[in-house]
C-alpha cells in the first residue's frame, strides 16, 4: 500500500512522533550589587622636633665721675651660643 496524496483515504491515519525536546539555553547577566566595605584609619602622630633656639643676654652699666652704677642682667648663656660667638 502507498501513501498517495492525491487519495488520502487510502493512507491510514497515524499517530505523531513526539522527539525529545531540544533545550535552547539563552543565559542573562543581571547586576546584582554587593557591599564591599574597605575600613580606613587615620592615625595622627606627634613627633618634637628640637629646634636652637638663640638667647643672647647682655649686661651693660653706667659710670659717672667716681661713682658706679650697674645694672642686673640675666646670666642665662647657652653653651650653643658661646661656640657660635667663638667660630665668628
Amino acid at each position: 500500500m502507498s501513501c498517495d496524496k492525491s487519495s488520502p483515504s487510502v493512507c491510514p491515519p497515524v499517530s505523531p512522533i513526539v522527539c525529545e525536546p531540544i533545550v535552547i539555553v539563552r543565559d542573562h547577566y543581571v547586576p546584582q550589587i554587593v557591599p564591599v566595605i574597605h575600613p580606613i584609619q587615620v592615625v595622627d602622630k606627634v613627633h618634637c622636633v628640637p629646634v636652637e633656639q638663640h638667647i643672647y643676654t647682655y649686661s651693660g652699666r653706667e659710670e659717672a665721675g667716681n661713682a658706679t652704677v650697674s645694672a642686673k642682667s640675666q646670666k642665662k648663656r647657652s653653651a650653643h651660643v658661646s661656640r657660635a660667638r667663638h667660630k665668628k
